[in-house]
């Protein structure tokens, strides 16, 4: 076990930190993804769903992503009203709800995947000339790390 008076462990973890501060500001941020409209977070990842589950019902779209269906429906309207998705009835089951993608929610998910592609290409690029073996400790040492970071989700931090 390492010693945490070591300060070449602690300038990793405040590294570390500054690495999921600038994560988290990226993430939060609103992005056009090719559309006229801002979309957050919940909003492209819920198109993300929708696109790759296609005919998803309101109740399954909730289960998916581990939200209620009161957080979907609420951002299924805001995507309603943006233009991006749209929302048909079930013909199996008039109480419910088919949401697909409008042809500019098709633009927004594309543009969505191409920034997922360029954050991959970043990474590759950084990667590229290193060893298997510095890869893989890489891959299980962000791993690891998720699982041991439960801790604090444990904890109530």
């Amino acid at each position: 076990m390492m010693n945490l008076d070591n300060i070449k462990e602690v300038k990793i973890s405040y590294l570390l930190l500054a690495l999921t501060e600038k994560v988290l500001e990226i993430d939060k941020k609103a992005r056009y993804y090719g559309t006229d409209t801002p979309l957050f977070h919940s909003e492209i990842h819920m198109i993300k769903a929708i696109k790759e589950n296609k005919g998803i019902h309101i109740t399954r779209l909730a289960e998916n992503l581990g939200v209620t269906k009161g957080a979907v429906s609420q951002i299924a309207i805001k995507l309603q009203k943006k233009g991006l998705i749209v929302k048909e009835r079930d013909i199996n089951n008039a109480s419910k709800f088919l949401l697909k993608l409008s042809p500019m929610g098709e633009i927004a998910y594309a543009n969505h995947q191409k920034f997922h592609q360029d954050l991959d290409q970043i990474l590759a690029e950084l990667l590229n000339g290193e060893s298997e073996e510095k890869i893989n400790f890489l891959k299980e040492f962000l791993a690891t790390l998720e699982s041991e970071l439960n801790i604090f989700e444990d904890k109530g931090f």
